[in-house]
């Protein structure tokens, strides 16, 4: 019997914590099934309580919706307590169904246990997983299977799970925080990218952030396939003990690995054979040549020959915010990586620079240092332009080594680069920051840059 026939026969509530789309997603699965929903969200904005009215005119009596806080007894009267991403588990809400014995659940593995035929080929790491799990995605389509991309991605697995047809194969993105709370998690192909510090203004350590990856591994077996970094020493401890068949990427390490990128003949070579030229693949920086080798071994290990993995390869596209040209203005290339939101994803958006550049740089420090941006900078570097509430730390800390300017507003910080930056340099927006400070989200953040840019 499945979680769901468990939670119908029980006849308890199933509460969800959070009314943005996960969560409201989750809701109507559940209702979908037959099931009596609690739904409730901290929040009480317009759009929170517009997504709980369409509920409850959805719905009728089989929802109960809260804004502005959790009825916390009910939530340890339910049958399980579906979380959005959003939410931490030291927040009241699960620290109440923890304590009454309530089993905490990540929408990304109700939408899985609602879809348990489904096949799954599943990418987390640190960075690189949006472009990883959208190349998986295009590369399966390439090859005629029906493939949904979801999850951390943007497309939540409780609503794919609403579908008909259900698709043959998902996609799937799960960053760290859905890794928590998914403890029946077993893909047909796990995708580890790369392991980085990052999220150190919630997790206590590296160690515990580390930890939740692994997750992904918890229900390995000798069946399991894994895709793994053969460049990174964190990505090859994590998975040195995991049960399964191994299979490795490299843009360094030539034919150790199973799909990497050999220099000298300029191209990717899978499984011994060369796959593509490196100029046929539309993507900036090794770092995406590192996405494009995964998502390729994966598809391999599923049957995919390299006819087709090359074809999608070279029509894949790259997705908003992550290192996307927008345009080119009096001869300088302005480049939007508004995703890079800790160090490491910038220090590889530098190191994919081969012109000279000027970095923008800010908003809300994660906890990381700056000064691992240091080396890299000083290659191509012109200038960095500091803003937001991280500004004070960015100038702390890479001020002794490169020109650091300080940007006010954003429009500032855009009109201060377009002076700065040379005829024939770059423009980078890679921060390094979350965007809370001064934007809803990256995708705001990028979006702002590029009406900034497109008005030029």
């Amino acid at each position: 019997m499945s979680r769901l026939d468990d939670w119908r026969v029980s006849g308890r509530e199933v509460s969800v914590a959070g009314l943005a789309r996960s969560g409201t997603a989750a809701a109507r699965l559940l209702l979908a099934h037959g099931l009596p929903v609690y739904v409730s969200d901290s929040g009480d904005t317009d759009v929170v309580r517009a997504a709980a009215d369409a509920l409850r005119a959805e719905s009728g009596v089989l929802v109960g919706v809260d804004t502005g806080g959790h009825d916390l007894g009910r939530v340890r009267n339910s049958s399980g307590l579906i979380l959005s991403p959003g939410i931490p588990p030291e927040s009241p809400v699960v620290r109440a169904a923890i304590g009454a014995g309530v089993p905490v659940l990540a929408e990304a593995q109700l939408g899985l246990d609602a879809m348990p035929e489904v096949r799954s080929m599943v990418v987390t790491g640190t960075n690189g997983k949006t472009t990883t799990t959208a190349l998986v995605d295009h590369l399966l389509r390439a090859d005629g299977r029906r493939s949904v991309a979801a999850g951390n991605i943007g497309n939540p697995l409780s609503a794919v799970a609403m579908t008909e047809p259900l698709p043959e194969w998902l996609a799937v993105e799960l960053s760290s925080f859905q890794l928590h709370d998914c403890p029946d998690l077993a893909p047909t192909v796990g995708i580890l990218t790369n392991l980085a510090p990052d999220h150190l203004d919630r997790y206590p350590s590296l160690a515990a952030y580390y930890a939740d990856k692994a997750r992904m591994f918890a229900n390995a077996a000798t069946t399991s396939i894994w895709v793994s970094n053969l460049d990174d020493a964190d990505s090859r401890t994590m998975v040195a003990e995991v049960a399964g068949r191994h299979l490795a990427f490299s843009t360094a390490a030539g034919t150790r690995a199973d799909a990497w990128y050999d220099r000298a003949a300029d191209q990717l070579v899978l499984a011994g054979r060369p796959l593509l030229a490196r100029g046929d693949l539309p993507l900036l920086g090794d770092h995406n040549v590192a996405n494009a080798l995964a998502a390729s071994l994966a598809l391999h290990a599923a049957g995919v020959d390299h006819v087709v993995l090359a074809a999608g390869l070279a029509t894949f596209r790259p997705l908003r915010h992550r290192m996307e040209p927008v345009r080119e203005v009096d001869g300088v290339l302005w480049i939007n990586d508004s995703k890079a939101t800790n160090v490491a994803s910038t220090r590889v958006a530098i190191q994919a620079m081969t012109r000279p550049f000027v970095l923008l740089l800010g908003g809300r420090h994660k906890g990381e240092p700056y000064i691992d941006l240091v080396g890299p900078l000083c290659e191509r570097g012109v200038a960095v332009i500091a803003y937001g509430e991280a500004g004070d730390l960015i100038e702390h800390d890479l001020g002794p080594a490169i020109r650091v300017v300080r940007g006010r507003t954003f429009e500032d910080v855009v009109i201060k680069a377009r002076i700065l930056t040379p005829t024939g340099g770059v423009v980078l927006l890679s921060p390094a920051c979350s965007s809370y400070d001064m934007f809803d989200n990256y995708e705001q953040r990028g979006a702002t840059f590029r009406s900034l840019v497109e008005a030029m």
